[in-house]
């Protein structure tokens, strides 16, 4: 009866052995066909990263060129900011819409207050519509701004040299819907990589508890930097 018991446990030792090689296998695998997909954006994103943490210590050249210039628009005037998208698309040959927009309705302005002047039948001032356009990518943006009433639109063009290219792609202005989508995989690839290697820690080392402390102690310092900045 002692041996058969003494077999049994053996064997649950030995399947469970088995099922614990095979998951850390699989998550090691796994772990290494995830970083190596995000290898090249990982360097890209380190790199301007870094930058971007020390911009006013590391001051690298950005070789921006700005120019500013009038659009005339046609009569009649596009009435809508869909209308007013398409038109400049063409009018700036742009090989795709704007990969940004900002619509801001007509409003009364700010400063005008009808209790300075004391007469509060006199019509408020509006401010007119607004609309900007972005188009381009990282390395030129073209920036549309008109004024709903104007006859034409101000275009300001920015050619960005290397560094600001670089900036541009880890933030994500004026990027395409592909590369945002792109980024986003790396994003999952980092959260996918974090809990895979605290897992093979887990299930690799015996001496979990000095896993665990460094874990506790880079949480609690981030949650105190990120809780000191608010």
């Amino acid at each position: 009866m002692d041996a058969g018991g003494s077999t049994l446990g053996h064997a649950a030792r030995v399947r469970s052995h088995q099922r614990r090689t095979a998951a850390v296998q699989w998550i090691r695998r796994t772990h290494g066909w995830f970083g190596l997909w995000g290898a090249v954006l990982g360097l890209l994103f380190g790199f301007s990263g870094i930058w971007l943490n020390h911009r006013n210590v590391l001051k690298l050249p950005q070789a921006q060129e700005r120019t500013r210039a009038q659009l005339a628009l046609p009569d009649p005037v596009p009435a809508t900011p869909e209308a007013m998208s398409l038109w400049l698309q063409g009018a700036l040959r742009m090989s795709g819409p704007p990969s940004a927009s900002r619509i801001e309705p007509a409003k009364p302005v700010a400063w005008a207050d009808k209790s300075d002047t004391g007469d509060k039948s006199a019509p408020a001032l509006m401010q007119p519509a607004h609309w900007v356009f972005n188009f381009g990518g990282p390395n030129e943006i073209v920036q549309a701004e008109y004024w709903q009433g104007n006859r034409s639109v101000g275009v300001a063009t920015t050619h960005n040299g290397f560094v600001a290219t670089l900036t541009n792609m880890h933030k994500g202005g004026s990027m395409p819907l592909p590369w945002i989508l792109l980024v986003d995989t790396l994003a999952g690839s980092l959260i996918f990589l974090s809990i895979s290697g605290v897992a093979l820690w887990m299930l690799t080392h015996r001496r979990r508890r000095v896993g665990l402390a460094l874990f506790g102690v880079s949480l609690a310092a981030m949650l105190a930097i990120a809780l000191g900045a608010l």
